[in-house]
């Protein structure tokens, strides 16, 4: 029984509370790079294999690329939400963490990095804000993920456990091809010539971000949001 804790305590990402609190940054990263890895070398892959290769037909991406940023601000509230509520966040407080966290680090992943890595290649690009021009629609799949994040606290931890088998993979190749997807429809059309850059900044583009919105912040914010619980309740 002693060695089954320890092995629990050991596993990465998406492990029991009490190891979570002794988790780093850094921990996280390496959790998540084999994940931002392949997602990013998938994202390359069906771009190649839808055709994408050179400078033409890429308005058509556009679309393509507003279902993936929708999506991914629907898996990124739901897992924001889910490790915000295991830390011992507040019914309340979640749902303003699970609304914020995903609006900025979904942001900052599918369209302002990647929009920041056309321009270190000297391309000319254009900088789509979705917040500003799909304000309606993107509000819409936030509420339905934060709540579907707070029905899923409500599970028991097996039934959170295979949502984080099923869910954590998919959330981050929808994170990477949207970005993948953003990068070459708002200028980087010649990406092809350029796939050892586009690939690298792609897996930074994926990998802080959604690090950082997974588990890091809504971690924090948690475990604050435990501790006014806790201290409210010795105040009584």
């Amino acid at each position: 029984m002693h060695k089954s804790s320890k092995s629990s305590a050991g596993s990465c990402c998406h492990a029991e509370t009490a190891t979570h609190s002794h988790s780093s940054i850094t921990h996280e990263l390496l959790c998540h790079f084999p994940y931002a890895v392949f997602a990013v070398a998938l994202s390359l892959v069906f771009l190649t294999l839808f055709g994408y290769t050179n400078s033409t037909g890429y308005q058509e991406l556009h679309g393509l690329f507003h279902t993936l940023h929708f999506l991914h601000i629907l898996f990124a509230a739901t897992g924001t939400v889910l490790v915000f509520r295991k830390y011992g966040g507040s019914l309340l407080a979640s749902l303003g963490v699970g609304a914020i966290v995903p609006a900025i680090f979904c942001t900052l992943s599918d369209a302002i990095m990647p929009y920041f890595g056309g321009l270190l290649c000297g391309i000319p690009m254009h900088f789509h804000f979705c917040f500003r021009d799909h304000f309606t629609t993107i509000l819409l799949f936030l509420v339905v993920g934060v709540v579907n994040g707070i029905v899923m606290s409500f599970h028991d931890s097996e039934g959170q456990k295979r949502y984080a088998a099923t869910a954590h993979f998919a959330h981050i190749f929808i994170s990477a091809f949207a970005s993948t997807v953003y990068m070459i429809s708002h200028g980087f059309s010649d990406w092809y010539n350029h796939m050892a850059f586009v690939f690298s900044f792609l897996l930074l583009a994926v990998l802080i971000p959604c690090t950082l919105a997974d588990v890091v912040v809504p971690a924090f914010f948690g475990g604050m949001s435990a501790k006014k619980i806790k201290q409210r309740g010795q105040g009584e």
